[in-house]
C-alpha cells in the first residue's frame, strides 16, 4: 500500500501542476513588466495563456497582434504607438483584457476599417476599459464578435479631418450581447454606430461635436440607457431597426435633431430628454435655412412605437412626423416652449392620448373646471394654414395678414372647417415630473477628460 501511494502521488502532482498551467488565469501565469520603447510583440509572443503584462510609462511602438488570453495593464503614461498604418492593436484570442492604456498613431483608411483597436470575432469575452484613443481612423472596430464590454474610454477623433473623413468611435458590426458602457467620445465621424447587432446596451456615454451620437442601422432588440449627445449634429440617429428600448436619454443643444426615427418600428421611448435643437440664425432670428428647423424628435416612416414621459423643449419644433407614420402611442409627454410643437404632415386622425390621459402642451389654451387635471377642451395643434404653409413655404410672408387670421378664426369658431389630424382629447394641465432615475448624469461639460 505504502509502494503504491508513493508511485500515485507524484503523478497526481504533476497532473495538476499541467492542469493549472493550461488553465487561463491559472494560479501558475506568470506576470510580465514591459521596457519602454522596447517592441511589445515579442514580448506577448513570449507569454501564454492567462498571463499578465504591465506596461509602465513610456512609449511603446506597435503594431500589436494578441492571439492569447493576456491581460495588458498600462500605468501612467502608457503609450503604444501605431505607427501610422493599420490597426494599432488587434485582438484574436477570448477574453483579452486591455486596460489603463493610450493608444495613438494609428492608420486612417476608412476603407480597410484602420482602428485603434480592433476586436476580431474570435476575441470573444474580452474587455477594454479605462484606456485612451487619440488618431484619425476608428476608434475601436467590434468585427462579428460577442460578450465584449467597451467601458470607461476617452476616445478623441482628429478633429482637422472633415467629419465624413474620420472613423466612428466605436463601430459595432454584427455583433451580440456587448456592452458599450462609460465612454467619452468626441470628434469622431459618430460617437457609437452600430450596425446589423442585436441584444447589446448602450449605457452612460458622453458624445459632443460629431454627426450623429449615436447611429443604429438595422439593428434590432437592443437597449440604449442614460446617454447624453451636446453639439451633435444628430443627437440619436435610430434606422431600419425593431423593438429598441429608448429610455432615460439626453440630448441638449444638438443642431438638426435630437432623436431621428427612420423606419422603426415596435419600439419604446421613455424618459428622454430633448432640449435647445434649434437651427442657426441671423441677427434678425430669423433661420439661416429655409426648412431647416431643428426637430426635437423627428418621425419618419416609424410605426407601432410607442412614446411615454419623455420632454422635448426650447426647440423649432417639438415633433415632426411624416412618411406614413401612424399608429404611434403618445401619452404622458411634455412639449414645452417650442416654436411649433407638431408638425404632421398627413391627412389620418391620430389621437394622442390613452385611457383619459394625453400629454402636456405649454401653449395649450383650454381650462379645467372641474379640476381633474385634465383640460376640458381636446388640443389640436395644427389647422389648415398650418398645412398651406407646410407644403408652400414663401406662403409664411402672409403669416399675420387679415386674411391667415380670418380663415384661422373660421377654422376655431366652426371645427367642422378643421382637417383631421393630430388630437390630444385628453391634455395635461400641468407638465409631468419626467422620472430622471434612469437619466445620465454624467456631465463633463467642456473639459477634455
Amino acid at each position: 500500500m505504502t509502494r503504491r501511494l508513493s508511485r500515485v502521488v507524484p503523478r497526481l502532482i504533476l497532473a495538476a501542476w499541467l492542469l493549472l498551467s493550461w488553465l487561463p488565469g491559472g494560479l501558475l501565469a506568470a506576470d510580465w513588466t514591459a521596457s519602454p520603447g522596447e517592441p511589445l510583440q515579442p514580448l506577448i509572443e513570449k507569454a501564454s495563456d492567462g498571463d499578465h503584462l504591465t506596461l509602465p510609462e513610456g512609449r511603446y511602438p506597435g503594431p500589436l497582434t494578441i492571439d492569447r488570453t493576456l491581460t495588458l495593464q498600462g500605468e501612467e503614461g502608457a503609450v503604444i504607438d501605431g505607427g501610422g498604418e493599420g490597426d494599432a492593436v488587434a485582438l484574436e484570442a477570448p477574453r483579452i483584457v486591455l486596460a489603463g492604456l493610450t493608444i495613438e498613431n494609428w492608420g486612417a483608411n476608412l476603407t480597410d476599417m484602420d482602428a485603434g483597436i480592433f476586436v476580431e470575432e474570435s476575441a470573444t469575452g474580452s474587455v477594454i476599459r479605462d484606456s485612451r484613443l487619440e488618431g484619425p481612423g476608428f476608434g475601436i472596430w467590434l468585427d462579428a464578435v460577442s460578450d465584449v464590454e467597451v467601458l470607461d474610454n476617452v476616445i478623441r477623433g482628429d478633429a482637422s479631418l472633415r467629419s465624413q473623413d474620420r472613423g466612428n468611435g466605436i463601430h459595432l458590426f454584427n455583433v451580440r450581447n456587448v456592452t458599450v458602457a462609460g465612454n467619452d467620445i468626441r470628434h469622431t465621424r459618430d460617437g457609437i454606430y452600430i450596425d446589423t447587432s442585436s441584444e447589446s446596451l448602450l449605457r452612460g456615454n458622453h458624445m459632443e461635436s460629431l454627426r450623429y451620437g449615436v447611429h443604429y442601422m438595422y439593428a434590432h432588440d437592443n437597449r440604449l440607457e442614460g446617454n447624453t449627445t451636446r453639439n451633435t449634429r444628430t443627437g440619436y440617429a435610430l434606422m431600419q431597426s425593431k423593438r429598441l428600448e429608448v429610455i432615460g436619454n439626453r440630448s441638449e443643444g444638438d443642431r438638426h435633431y435630437g432623436i431621428l426615427m427612420n423606419n422603426i418600428t415596435d419600439s419604446i421611448l421613455r424618459n428622454n430628454l430633448v432640449t435647445g435643437i434649434n437651427q442657426r440664425r441671423d441677427a434678425q432670428g430669423q433661420g439661416l435655412i429655409s426648412g431647416g428647423e431643428g426637430k426635437a424628435l423627428f418621425v419618419y416612416n416609424a410605426q407601432y412605437n410607442r412614446f411615454e414621459a419623455n420632454r422635448f423643449a426650447e426647440s423649432d419644433i417639438g415633433i415632426h412626423l411624416t412618411a406614413g407614420s401612424e399608429d404611434n402611442a403618445l401619452v404622458g409627454n411634455a412639449f414645452v416652449d417650442n416654436r411649433q410643437q407638431v408638425m404632421y404632415v398627413a391627412t389620418r386622425a391620430q389621437e394622442w392620448s390613452e385611457e383619459g390621459r394625453g400629454n402636456y402642451w405649454s401653449d395649450y389654451l383650454g381650462w379645467d373646471l372641474d379640476g381633474d387635471g385634465i383640460g376640458d377642451t381636446p388640443f389640436e395643434p395644427n389647422d389648415a394654414m398650418d398645412r398651406l404653409l407646410w407644403r408652400y413655404p414663401v406662403a409664411q410672408l402672409l403669416m399675420h395678414s387679415p386674411a391667415v387670421l380670418a380663415l384661422r378664426w373660421v377654422q376655431r369658431q366652426f371645427p367642422v372647417f378643421r382637417p383631421q389630424g393630430v388630437k390630444d382629447s385628453h391634455p395635461l394641465m400641468k407638465e409631468p415630473d419626467v422620472n430622471e432615475l434612469g437619466l445620465n448624469q454624467h456631465n463633463l461639460g467642456d473639459t477634455d477628460a
